[in-house]
């Protein structure tokens, strides 16, 4: 397990993460979203070790990083891809670490098989393409066959079939039992991975949920109704305070009230109801939701929409 304690950290005049505090569990894929600058990659490195907090405490299973006899064996992480000697070869690369870290040569072999680097491995790492450098980064965390992982966007630079098999891995290393920690922006992806997230912005905890649970709490949750009396429904919708926007296929899209309270208006107006099916918001419409405050970085034209107005089309 990982727990993070009041972390905080400063770069001079910039507070990068203030009092921070989660848990990362084992058995689960626990996802870490926060908008650009939000002090993703700052905590990451603490936990590693990398960096200093100015303040609080985070643990692997109940040590701090530099307290850990073999670090490897028990913690891997890619914080960043080809952080390598360009120089020298993936084998190579990966032999060193196991011999730093008594790790058995025969588990060199082992990782390339798992990231599908076995029949390039004798190239210079510094010719392998980003996607290759991912795969590479990712064996290195594999190396020690550690219990617990952290992952800074491992999809960077891969193409679908390699996003899948990421994808794949990190489900299968939860479902073995380990902490599995990782950040990405691509919430589509996200949304298919992880278990559970931890929402951070300007360095602060926002919410630590489960995704079923975060996006039905969304108010981005709405109901699709059709029905032959689609444009008398929708006044009545509204003047019992839903939000509603016809689409294009002639459905309507209904927020402010559940499936159960349209349909027993439509039972009270005698309006027949072809379909009437709970729609759940996204992962990225509930994490906008959420960090619509937070975001540092605008730019022209990516501010924030405004919400539907009641009877707007």
């Amino acid at each position: 397990m990982i727990e993070v304690e009041g972390l905080t950290k400063r770069y001079g005049d910039k507070l990068a993460v203030d009092q921070l505090s989660f848990n990362v569990r084992p058995g689960v894929v626990t996802g870490f979203l926060g908008p650009n600058g939000s002090g993703k990659s700052t905590t990451m490195r603490m936990i590693m070790g990398l960096d200093k907090p100015n303040a609080g405490t985070v643990t692997i299973d109940g040590h701090q990083y530099h307290e850990l006899t073999w670090p490897l064996r028990q913690v891997g992480a890619l914080l960043e891809a080809k952080a390598i000697h360009p120089g020298r070869s993936a084998r190579n690369h990966l032999r060193m670490l196991a011999e730093a870290n008594r790790i058995d040569l025969s588990r060199v072999d082992t990782v390339l098989d798992i990231v599908g680097l076995s029949g390039v491995s004798g190239q210079r790492a510094g010719k392998y393409s980003l996607g290759m450098g991912q795969r590479l980064g990712i064996a290195a965390a594999l190396l020690g066959d550690p219990q617990i992982l952290l992952f800074d966007e491992p999809i960077n630079g891969l193409d679908p079939d390699g996003i899948r098999w990421v994808r794949n891995l990190l489900k299968g290393l939860a479902r073995e039992g380990r902490t599995i920690f990782v950040s990405s922006h691509l919430m589509s992806e996200m949304a298919l991975t992880a278990d559970e997230v931890v929402i951070i912005g300007k360095g602060r905890l926002i919410s630590q949920v489960r995704i079923e649970d975060l996006l039905a709490q969304s108010s981005q949750r709405s109901v699709r109704v059709r029905s032959p009396q689609i444009k008398d429904l929708k006044s009545a919708l509204e003047s019992s305070g839903a939000t509603t926007t016809l689409e294009e296929d002639g459905s309507l899209s209904v927020r402010g009230v559940d499936e159960v309270a349209i349909g027993d208006l439509a039972a009270r107006l005698s309006m027949t109801i072809h379909e009437l099916s709970p729609q759940s918001a996204s992962l990225e419409e509930a994490f906008m939701e959420l960090t619509e405050d937070s975001i540092e970085y605008h730019g022209e034209g990516s501010a924030a929409p405004t919400h539907q107005t009641k009877g707007a089309k």
